[in-house]
């Protein structure tokens, strides 16, 4: 059996996630692109962080550099959406044509409620509501928690905000209501039949038809992967994924491969039927990743348990959930992707009102030669992420090492 070099799995990899275009080939930041880059890695993690933009606006910049944020928003709200809010690896961005796979979950939901929402039930008044949110907004359209907020009414009563958004996401959860719009930020809940297309296949897997899908999309959207990291793309425990890898292999969709890995050592790894020949592509030289870019640390990179280092030698944090003087890089790092290697990470900050964005600290991985080449690309790139933000100013606080920000500096003020 061929054993794969780590530059063919890393090619491989970056292909499959998008991230291997160069810098000024992307496809035109046109909506149907956008949708393509979202349809080729799943789908794409919602997060509260907004240091800089959200992560599910960062996820496709990484791949097709500047475009119009609205346009990602019309593919969702607008009158011929083809994506989705839902839940597969989190909270995330999903294609309609893959609603039904929601169904199992939600069915779930309706017949056994989480404990959490069980409790909630258990108070007669709190269970009562649910049915009364459902008809206002059947009534009234499309409604947000601060709706039920802004009417005056006070703590205790049948309209005080808390239970409303409790009511409002437990209708979500189980598929009654969907979201028809964002306002800066806030959920717009309205009826699924009223949000929902006619278009999109309401029929509902079952649970093990579900399950063997994602972990096929996990296998494919990965390149190639170790076993358990296929069931990792969505977070499905490895219990549940173990045996739908095995079918998989059995019948001839995922194939056993060898590769190297980072840290010299051959592993036993799976690859998607359809990858297969890419990989060999790779391992003859016919492409190399040649995009320089920065990750959301909820990039879809980082999906797969450990990939990071396997593959890179490198450990992805998110330190925004620890205390200030426990964490390493900063509250919310971005990482530096050149070529095939990731190179280094930075905590930012977009200061909105005066359109500065901050580097509060600035990395490069030990070992990393500081070439011109390197900091002219990272340049250019950084040069594309303050466009995207409207930052007219950048300010690098610390760098490490320091020669590493002066570079940048000097290289972004002549580019």
């Amino acid at each position: 059996m061929t054993t794969y070099s780590l530059s063919a799995l890393r090619a491989v990899a970056l292909r499959t996630q998008a991230l291997h275009t160069a810098n000024g080939s992307e496809p035109p930041a046109k909506p149907e692109n956008i949708f393509q880059v979202v349809d080729q890695i799943g789908c794409v993690q919602i997060d509260t962080l907004h240091m800089v933009r959200r992560s599910h606006y960062l996820v496709p910049w990484s791949r097709m550099g500047n475009y119009n944020p609205a346009d990602f928003d019309g593919l969702m709200f607008g009158p011929r959406p083809q994506l989705f809010e839902g839940w597969e690896h989190a909270a995330s961005i999903i294609p309609l044509a893959e609603y039904r796979f929601q169904k199992p979950h939600q069915r779930n939901l309706r017949e056994h409620p989480t404990n959490w929402y069980n409790r909630w039930l258990n108070d007669q008044v709190k269970k009562d509501f649910v049915p009364l949110v459902m008809e206002r907004v059947r009534n009234e359209g499309g409604l947000k928690v601060s709706k039920f907020e802004s009417e005056g009414h006070q703590e205790g009563s049948w309209w005080n905000w808390r239970p409303a958004k409790v009511a409002l996401e437990f209708l979500f959860s189980q598929g009654e209501l969907m979201i028809a719009d964002r306002e800066k930020f806030q959920r717009v809940y309205d009826l699924t039949e009223r949000v929902l297309p006619k278009w999109v296949d309401t029929s509902e897997p079952s649970v093990e038809e579900r399950n063997r899908f994602w972990v096929e999309r996990g296998a494919k959207s990965l390149g190639m992967c170790s076993a358990r990291q296929a069931g990792d793309y969505t977070w499905m425990k490895v219990t549940k994924s173990r045996p739908h890898v095995e079918t998989l292999i059995k019948n001839g969709i995922l194939l056993p491969i060898k590769g190297k890995l980072a840290d010299g050592q051959t592993a036993d790894l799976v690859i998607h039927r359809d990858n297969l020949s890419m990989v060999e592509q790779a391992a003859d030289g016919a492409f190399k990743a040649e995009r320089t870019t920065f990750l959301s640390p909820f990039d879809n990179l980082f999906w797969a348990s450990k990939r990071d280092e396997m593959l890179w030698g490198f450990h992805r944090v998110l330190e925004a959930y620890i205390p200030g003087p426990k964490r390493v890089y900063g509250y919310y790092c971005l990482q530096i992707l050149h070529k095939d290697r990731l190179v280094g990470r930075f905590d930012t900050k977009l200061e909105r009102k005066t359109g500065t964005l901050i580097l509060r600290a600035l990395y490069l991985e030990p070992g990393v030669k500081l070439s011109e080449r390197l900091v002219s690309d990272i340049a250019a790139a950084m040069r594309d992420f303050m466009s995207f933000h409207e930052a007219k100013e950048l300010v690098i606080e610390r760098s490490e090492p320091a020669v590493f920000g002066k570079k940048l500096m000097a290289s972004i003020s002549t580019q």
